[in-house]
C-alpha cells in the first residue's frame, strides 16, 4: 500500500536581531523551516542581519519574504501608531525594497510579504487599512504574495487587488472566537508548552480547526503556519514538531 506524503509550509519571522551572533541563532532554526520573513528595517533587521539571514535561508533552501511593520524600533513593532496613511506606506516600500536589493545581491527573489505585530493586526480589522497597504503592494510588488489571517480584512482586500494571498495559522499563539489573534496582553495568549502547540498544529492540519480561548471550534483553512522565532521554546518546539509531523507522514515543503 503506498504511503500519503502530504506537505506543509512552515514560515518563521526573522533577522529580527542586531547582531550576527542573532543571525546565527536565527539559523539553528532553518532546517525545520520552508519559509521565512525577515525584518527589513522598520521594528528590528538593519543592513548587517538582512544580508546574513538572506544568505543563510538560501543554504537552508527557504523561500524568502519580506517582513515589514511600524517603523518603531523602540516598541518593536507591537504598538500601533499614528501616523499618516501616506507616510507609513512610503516606509513599507522603503522596508521592503531595502530588503529586496540584498536579496537581488545574492541572486534571490523575495517571494511574500508579512506584516509584523501590530501592524498586522491593525490592518487584519480595518478594510480600509489593508486596502491601502494591498493596493501598494499591487503597484510596486506586484509579483509577491500577502501572508494573512484567512477569511479577515487582508485576504479580502488582497483578492480586490488581484494579490496572491497565503492564509496563515499560528502554532504558538491564542485564538479569539473572532478568527483574531489574542492580544499578547492577554494572559495565555503567547504557548509556553511545545505539546500545546503541536496539539494546535495537528487539529489544523488534520481537522481545519482551532479551540479558541472561549473552548470554541473555529475552523481555518491555512496554507503556511508561522513559528514565532523569538519564542524561548522555538528551537525545541521546531525539532520536536518535525519529528512528530514525520511520524504523520507529513514533510516541511
Amino acid at each position: 500500500m503506498t504511503t500519503l506524503i502530504r506537505s506543509v509550509d512552515i514560515n518563521c519571522d526573522l533577522g529580527e536581531g542586531l547582531t550576527i551572533a542573532d543571525c546565527e541563532q536565527d539559523a539553528l532554526l532553518m532546517p525545520f523551516l520552508s519559509r521565512c520573513n525577515i525584518a527589513c528595517g522598520g521594528h528590528a533587521g538593519n543592513h548587517v542581519t538582512m544580508p546574513i539571514t538572506l544568505r543563510n535561508a538560501l543554504s537552508h533552501g527557504l523561500l524568502c519574504g519580506a517582513h515589514p511593520g511600524y517603523p518603531d524600533k523602540n516598541h518593536f513593532g507591537r504598538v500601533s501608531l499614528k501616523i499618516a496613511t501616506s507616510e507609513l506606506l512610503n516606509s513599507l516600500v522603503t522596508q521592503i525594497k531595502d530588503l529586496q536589493q540584498h536579496a537581488q545581491a545574492l541572486g534571490i527573489e523575495l517571494q511574500h510579504i508579512k506584516l509584523h505585530g501590530a501592524l498586522y493586526n491593525d490592518a487584519e480589522q480595518s478594510l480600509e487599512l489593508a486596502s491601502h497597504i494591498c493596493q501598494m503592494v499591487a503597484q510596486h510588488f506586484g509579483q509577491l504574495a500577502l501572508l494573512g489571517l484567512p477569511q479577515a480584512a487582508m485576504q479580502q482586500a488582497a483578492q480586490q487587488h488581484g494579490l496572491l494571498f497565503l492564509a496563515e495559522g499560528f502554532m504558538d499563539r491564542a485564538y479569539l472566537s473572532t478568527g483574531q489573534l489574542a492580544p499578547r496582553t492577554q494572559a495565555g495568549a503567547v504557548y509556553t508548552d511545545s505539546e500545546q502547540c503541536i496539539e494546535q498544529v495537528l487539529a489544523m492540519l488534520n481537522q481545519r480547526l482551532v479551540t479558541t480561548f472561549d473552548g470554541k471550534q473555529l475552523h481555518l483553512e491555512v496554507d503556511t503556519l508561522c513559528l514565532h522565532g523569538d519564542s524561548q521554546i522555538a528551537l525545541h518546539l521546531a525539532s520536536t514538531l518535525q519529528d512528530r509531523l514525520s511520524a504523520k507522514n507529513w514533510i516541511i515543503a
